[in-house]
């Protein structure tokens, strides 16, 4: 993302998985970790996905160490596409190898990413759950995100999305009485928003 990235391998349930890893300013108060999950990689998708690193800057500007990883057979990550099981497996083993004893954990995903990110919350047990979930443009209609924890998820979603209808999202936050935050007139990559996005969710935090 940036001349201070670091790349990581961290070794995963089918093998390596590659990692790029983010600090914040040395002038900013430490939060936490957050990691983030891209869009689906059989549609393109890879932790440099420009979603997935706007979402990361807004986590560095608040304090969190970010990690974001790259899905079963992206890059340096070994194995194959596995519908969402597999990839929320190999974000927990991420989790795992990085998460200090005690640390804020938050786990934030985009698309295909926001899926796998609501399978892994609820794979954790109940002291292990992440502070927060991050979800933008969540993909809910070619499978069925896990429940979240309403009272600790940011749900975003661009009105005029064509990839995952802000329709379907509705149909599955409603019966959670989860709010999802609509940004008017943005489609699915929120091409030309990504500064607002941005700053959306940096104000979303407190």
């Amino acid at each position: 993302m940036n001349a201070h990235t670091q790349r990581l391998s961290i070794a995963g349930p089918v093998g390596p998985i590659e990692c790029a890893l983010d600090l914040p300013a040395a002038s900013v108060t430490p939060q936490g970790l957050a990691v983030l999950a891209h869009p689906h990689p059989l549609f393109g998708g890879t932790m440099d996905n420009k979603v997935v690193q706007t979402v990361a800057r807004a986590l560095l500007q608040l304090g969190f160490r970010v990690l974001r990883f790259n899905f079963r057979g992206v890059g340096g990550t070994a194995g194959t596409h596995d519908e969402g099981r597999g990839e929320s497996e190999d974000l927990l083993a991420v989790v795992a190898a990085q998460r200090q004893a005690g640390e804020t954990l938050v786990l934030g995903g985009f698309s295909f990413g926001a899926y796998v990110t609501t399978l892994a919350n609820a794979a954790l047990p109940d002291e292990a759950k992440p502070h927060r979930l991050l979800l933008v443009g969540p993909s809910t209609q070619r499978a069925t995100p896990a429940p979240v924890p309403v009272e600790r998820t940011i749900v975003i979603h661009g009105e005029a999305d064509d990839v995952v209808p802000l329709s379907a999202v509705l149909d599955w936050a409603r019966p959670q009485h989860l709010p999802v935050t609509v940004v008017p007139g943005v489609g699915h990559f929120f091409h030309g928003q990504l500064t607002p996005l941005r700053n959306l969710i940096v104000r979303s935090w407190h």
